[in-house]
């Protein structure tokens, strides 16, 4: 356990009753912030995560790797029709792929969420999320809020502890991008666009805030309420849209494509600039992970490169009959857990140490042949953190996922979310707390 942390708890044991106020505070406060949407909110901990320069490093290493392969695996699919079959997309989706997007950069934005062990460096993949990114507004807000903590208050009074901001880098990051668009215009307008319903709407109102405050016309769009008229999109508003955050899903998108005619037909036609573009599918479908393990994508890769899959990105392949042996899969349950191949938010995810054998084979029967994939369960880093509003006693260990926010194929920050259980889900266990970075 890293000194800083034994501060925190030191400090929260010796002033239990002073730290349990607190939390029900910060809570009430979270509950009345923008991080309270849709009918739910995020929970947190009274714990942070801190992480040091020699991390942020080792942060920008695993960035800057990860970054160089999946460019390889986007631009091969690009390029190399023998390697598009290597990917259960439908024509459909591959014509969406393939569709010109008129800039240089393959992967604008991703998090990359892994299990990283602070104690030795060493991580493990668990997901790449692309251009449905979230959370910057939760780390925004609960960095800001952390003061309720009299355990921070008092750790900063000897260490100095800043957050990253996630907003104006990505507007920065979002207009270098835009800048090699072969069709740009001096005054772009710009639509943040998703099915609003479901959407981090609150994230995307800050989002339009700072894009204003840099001097960009901006506005938060549905993108169902879009409308086409063969040559400019326009908003439900009426204002011609010159450039998309695309925040909305690909999954979702194909899903409800009837009600997104208007969307894509103009991305299809190269009319709008859409950041980011549809070949972050590539990257953001869980089959990567068996792509990456096998050929042709390992002779895409260098020695180091393929060291670096072997070592982090976890053993992954479809939960059917014709790539596995399913009576293994459900007799070695504490060794895997199961996802969609297409999803996020963990839904539908489930780990085999998180279930009885009963449960376990009842999963693995129901989901076997329903685009599902297996995938080695990697034990994640556990650390001691309380609550005081959940109903547990004391500090317990909590499982911790590093969220990696990529903007442009920089490292830009982290988002930290621990767990009780084998897996991180927001629909169930999830407790978010903010990340700082010591300057030292």
């Amino acid at each position: 356990m890293k000194p800083i942390y034994e501060e925190y708890i030191d400090y929260i044991n010796e002033h239990y009753d002073e730290c349990g106020a607190a939390a029900h505070e910060l809570m009430d406060h979270l509950r009345h912030s923008s991080v309270a949407y849709h009918g739910r909110c995020v929970y947190t901990l009274l714990v942070p995560k801190v992480f040091l320069r020699d991390e942020v490093s080792r942060f920008e290493y695993i960035v800057n790797t990860t970054y160089g392969i999946f460019e390889k695996v986007i631009r091969e699919y690009l390029e190399n029709p023998e390697y598009r079959k290597v990917f259960p997309f439908s024509d459909e989706l591959q014509e969406l792929i393939l569709t010109d997007r008129g800039y240089k950069t393959l992967l604008p934005i991703a998090r990359f969420d892994i299990f990283y062990n602070e104690d030795n460096g060493d991580f493990k993949f668990c997901e790449i999320n692309t251009d449905g990114t979230s959370a910057m507004n939760e780390d925004y807000v609960l960095s800001g809020a952390y003061d309720i903590n009299p355990a921070h208050r008092h750790v900063k009074q000897s260490h100095t502890l800043k957050s990253r901001e996630l907003y104006d880098s990505w507007v920065k990051s979002f207009f270098d991008i835009y800048s090699s668009y072969k069709k740009k215009v001096d005054k772009p307008h710009v639509a943040i666009v998703d099915f609003l319903a479901t959407g981090s709407i609150t994230e995307f109102e800050e989002f339009q805030r700072r894009f204003e405050k840099a001097g960009h016309s901006c506005e938060v769009c549905d993108i169902t309420e879009l409308v086409y008229d063969g040559k400019k999109l326009y908003s439900k508003t009426g204002h011609a849209i010159d450039v998309i955050y695309r925040r909305a899903v690909t999954s979702d998108v194909i899903k409800r494509k009837d009600e997104v005619k208007a969307f894509l037909n103009a991305v299809k036609d190269e009319n709008v600039c859409i950041i980011g573009a549809f070949c972050t599918q590539i990257i953001h479908n869980k089959w990567l992970f068996k792509a990456l393990h096998e050929e042709p994508t390992q002779s895409l890769l260098t020695e180091e490169e393929r060291d670096f899959v072997k070592k982090h990105v976890p053993y992954t392949n479809i939960l059917s009959g014709d790539y596995c042996d399913i009576k293994s899969v459900i007799a070695g349950k504490d060794r895997w857990l199961i996802k969609p191949l297409d999803s996020y938010a963990s839904k539908g995810v489930y780990a085999g140490c998180d279930c009885s054998a009963e449960e376990w084979e009842e999963h693995i029967r129901h989901c076997e042949g329903h685009d599902y994939i297996y995938q080695e369960y990697c034990p994640p880093y556990r650390t001691k953190n309380i609550s005081f509003i959940d109903g547990t006693d004391g500090f317990n260990d909590y499982t911790n996922m590093s969220g990696l926010f990529v903007y442009n194929g920089r490292f830009a920050g982290v988002y930290s979310r621990l767990s009780t259980g084998g897996i991180i889900s927001s629909q169930y266990n999830e407790r978010a707390v903010p990340t700082f970075f010591e300057d030292i």
